[in-house]
């Protein structure tokens, strides 16, 4: 299945790691820092003992997947580099949103590797025309990104300058501030949003697999588009709304799930040549993983360790953020916690210790334990979507969802 690729990477001299990665935006792996290494069939659960030994099939999957990674991080720069150049006809204004763009792309390319993995792992060989639908999957999350934080009055991200911040501290450099800098900061983060959603379609199109393929791939684009921007309507109107009457899961569904996970495993299944039921499989096992790590996420959002996630625990609940977690705590709250709830979440300046009277009375409603349910049971079935998947693939996904079953436990 792999013989192609695997052959160039003995020629090359590539290592063969076992290592893979989470879904999740720190990029936690395994207690033992790789995959889950499995004698046996059915998948242990995340509670069984790691084997120390590990099937020759999963080795070459993960070289396999770990050398493809690294050709699309190859291609994802290439593309950006030639995108500059092209800019610079136009001006130096829009080689900058190129430029910004590139500095923004990073992580641990997570979208690309769901794409990899659900192709390789279902017998895809050829490179070129996997590869540039990887790269997009990427383009389009810094897209996503960038709007994202626009709507957050955010100017930074992973520590450093997003694009808004880099083109503000560019402008106050340059004697520009006040609100003439307001507005090309926004202009710059709209615009860089949607070059680097076009970037996406064009990495699509470069792909060399069929026409028609090629086709249906940029269908799963739109639709992650689609789906993203009514996820954030969703988002952003529910702060109009009670916690009661908002909708958490299917917010997580449509703002990440859907792009974070059904879209590149899909993708990666149609580029294989998979049929309907596989991609069924996938989607079902893309949708809960998605909604179980947005879920995850949240509670950590209030409950988790800033040292370990990067993540505040402060500033969901100044926002009023709208969570699973928060919904369960009004729907359990007694009378006088209501009183403290309301006057409490979404206080822009919520002081630490008025966030730990929130934190208290979500223990006490057990708001933490029903959310923690809710993962599981989203992790159980994105198990069972997987178990009728090829040995590889099936245990790379049960590996993620075993691995956020440990990040809840």
């Amino acid at each position: 299945m792999l013989s192609k690729i695997l052959s160039v990477l003995r020629k090359k001299g590539c290592a063969m790691s076992g290592t893979t990665t989470t879904i999740d935006a720190v990029a936690e792996r395994s207690p033992s820092g790789h995959a889950r290494k499995e004698a046996t069939d059915p998948v242990p659960g995340p509670g069984d003992p790691v084997h120390t030994t590990q099937r020759p099939s999963d080795a070459r999957f993960a070289a396999a997947l770990d050398h493809a990674l690294t050709v699309t991080r190859s291609a994802l720069d290439e593309h950006l580099a030639r995108a500059v150049a092209r800019a610079d006809d136009a001006g130096p204004q829009v080689a900058e949103l190129w430029e910004g763009l590139g500095n923004q792309v990073g992580g641990k390319l997570v979208r690309p590797r769901l794409v990899l993995a659900a192709y390789l792992g279902l017998g895809g060989e050829e490179l070129d025309a996997a590869v540039p639908v990887a790269a997009a999957q990427e383009l389009l999350h810094t897209a996503m990104l960038v709007h994202d934080d626009l709507l957050d009055h955010d100017e930074s991200r992973r520590g450093r300058p997003n694009l808004a911040g880099a083109t503000r501290s560019r402008l106050a450099e340059a004697g520009v501030t006040g609100s003439a800098a307001e507005v090309h900061v926004q202009a710059a983060a709209v615009l860089g949003g949607d070059l680097a959603i076009s970037g996406a379609f064009e990495l699509v199109v470069s792909s060399a697999a069929d026409p028609l393929v090629r086709l249906e791939v940029t269908r799963q684009l739109v639709r992650a588009v689609q789906a993203a921007v009514a996820g954030e309507v969703l988002d952003v109107s529910g702060q109009l709304r009670s916690p009661l009457d908002s909708e958490p899961e299917l917010v997580a569904e449509l703002k990440t799930a859907t792009y974070t996970c059904v879209v590149p495993l899909v993708s990666g299944a149609i580029l294989a040549g998979a049929d309907l039921a596989v991609r069924e499989r996938l989607e079902a096992c893309g949708r809960a993983l998605g909604i179980a790590f947005q879920l995850v996420d949240d509670l950590l959002g209030v409950f988790g360790d800033p040292q370990v996630t990067g993540k505040s625990v402060i500033s969901d609940l100044r926002e009023g953020k709208r969570t699973l977690l928060l919904a369960c705590a009004y729907r359990a709250a007694a009378p006088e916690d209501l009183v403290l709830l309301d006057r409490y979440v979404g206080q822009a300046d919520l002081s630490e210790a008025d966030a730990d009277v929130v934190r208290e009375i979500m223990r006490r409603t057990g708001a933490p334990h029903a959310v923690r349910a809710t993962v599981v049971r989203h992790l159980d079935e994105a198990r069972e979507a997987a178990s009728g998947l090829p040995g590889p693939l099936r245990r790379y996904l049960t590996q993620l969802a075993d691995s956020f079953a440990g990040r809840v436990a």
